[in-house]
């Protein structure tokens, strides 16, 4: 899971928002696909078009921390997914 919840508030709610990592690489602009020079053992995709919130308890431990570059597409797929580029919406 890729953590979304601002780092300054998640020790203070019980429940966080995540994005899915999953092994299936759909190549489209709600994925960020991560591989071994992102610090994964295996290439996967973080899938925003499935953005969830869970408990807090449910979160492992952290395996690695991303580049501005990936957090900066993680941006982008999660304004794609939930279609929040305003330029886009119908006046």
């Amino acid at each position: 899971m890729l953590i979304l919840t601002r780092d300054s508030i998640i020790g203070v709610l019980g429940e966080v928002t995540v994005a899915p990592i999953t092994s299936t690489i759909r190549d489209i602009p709600s994925e960020v696909v991560l591989s071994r020079l992102d610090g994964i053992d295996k290439d996967c995709a973080v899938n925003c078009d499935h953005i969830q919130t869970v408990s807090a308890a449910k979160i492992g431990s952290l395996i690695t921390t991303l580049s501005n570059a990936k957090l900066m597409e993680a941006s982008q797929a999660v304004i794609f997914a939930l279609n929040l580029n305003a330029s886009e919406q119908p006046d």
